[in-house]
């Protein structure tokens, strides 16, 4: 008996123990995501930026966004036949059946990778033409459309807090907009040989391909037991395929004089694998973080970004355009805050969603961050 309640207490201790230990690294680990998420946000952005102003021979987008796409789907492979532990008897089995047998539900990702494959194009047009730091501030258009996408084909509802974090967020980016057209801007964007009007639209086109894209891919993972990393494989294959049409359309005759990895240099082979494997890092990340710290790394990479373009590419920075950055960075934060459980049933209906669901939220957006 006596030894029977030594062991008791002793075992509490070591329970505390070892989940204090648990918190700790929980939190480790999500100071780990922020940094990491504020990286892959800026750095991407940033390094597009800088490779297509600088002089000399530019690489083709087209083929940028065809080799990302080749990479997102050699690292999922490489995943999936970790998962099997090398069995590639196994993974070929799964491949076939996945893709070949179950044909109408691969097809069903043609409309999301076609989606896709535009939004990178339109994102490096977009970032050719933008300052990075007006880029990134009109880029968060994208959380409005994904919203409203969502409330119209998966029949979610947003909190008030959101409903009015999304009006800020609208207002931020047209104050962003207005301040751009100055006079000003307008000769330093004609200087740099940079289409003002073009890069706008690309990332507008590109923010509501993003939504769509994003609410339609999480549809289809809801409604199906497919692995995430088989997804990205099919959506890559669709992406390949699309993106290689694409180049031919576009770059077809200049890829075929030059080369397809004419004006690669190292920096140019940063911003594809930053590309291809950025969204499935942070993907990963995000699960050991939660929206909260999602939304804060978004809106500090908002601000790296404009600090590091005042020094790189002497971008101005005036009251008008940090007010409206104010409210972008605002309203992106207070987006990501919980909802307010108005009752018990309905926490209790979220927390089934959950369990059936999984990590179906952050997968959804897997395939671009």
């Amino acid at each position: 008996m006596a030894a029977a309640s030594n062991e008791s207490p002793n075992r509490s201790t070591e329970d505390k123990t070892s989940a204090r230990r648990q918190n700790e690294g929980n939190k480790k680990l999500k100071y780990i995501s922020l940094a990491i998420l504020v990286i892959q946000n800026a750095s991407l952005i940033l390094s597009i930026r800088y490779v297509r102003t600088l002089p000399g021979d530019h690489f083709y987008t087209t083929s940028a966004v065809v080799m990302a796409e080749v990479l997102k789907v050699l690292t999922c492979i490489v995943i999936i036949l970790i998962e099997k532990k090398g069995n590639v008897k196994s993974f070929i089995s799964l491949l076939y059946d996945s893709i070949v047998v179950q044909y109408l539900d691969t097809l069903k990702l043609a409309v999301p990778s076609l989606i896709y494959t535009l939004q990178n194009n339109l994102q490096y047009v977009a970032i050719s033409n933008l300052p990075a730091a007006t880029f990134q501030v009109t880029y968060q258009l994208k959380i409005l459309t994904t919203a409203l996408f969502s409330v119209l084909m998966l029949r979610k509802s947003l909190s008030k807090i959101q409903w009015i974090s999304l009006v800020l967020l609208f207002t931020g980016v047209a104050i962003v907009q207005v301040e751009q057209e100055s006079g000003k801007h307008k000769e330093a964007v004609s200087t740099a040989n940079q289409n003002y009007f073009k890069g706008l639209v690309s990332v507008i086109v590109s923010c509501l391909s993003s939504g769509f894209a994003g609410v339609y891919f999480e549809k289809i993972l809801k409604g199906s037991s497919a692995s995430v990393w088989m997804r990205n494989i099919q959506l890559g294959i669709f992406g390949t395929l699309l993106g290689l049409l694409g180049m031919w359309w576009n770059d077809g005759a200049a890829i075929a004089e030059k080369g397809f990895l004419f004006g690669y240099t190292p920096m140019v082979w940063g911003v594809i694998f930053n590309q291809a494997f950025g969204g499935l890092l942070v993907a990963v990340v995000v699960k050991y973080a939660d929206n909260i710290l999602k939304g804060f790394a978004t809106s500090f990479s908002i601000i790296v970004s404009t600090i590091t373009s005042v020094y790189l590419f002497g971008f101005h920075v005036d009251l008008i355009f940090t007010l409206g950055a104010g409210l972008v960075i605002g309203a992106v934060y207070m987006y990501s805050l919980p909802k307010a459980n108005t009752s018990t049933s309905s926490s209790s209906a979220t927390s089934s969603r959950h369990s059936k669901g999984g990590d179906s939220e952050v997968d959804a957006f897997l395939p671009k961050s």
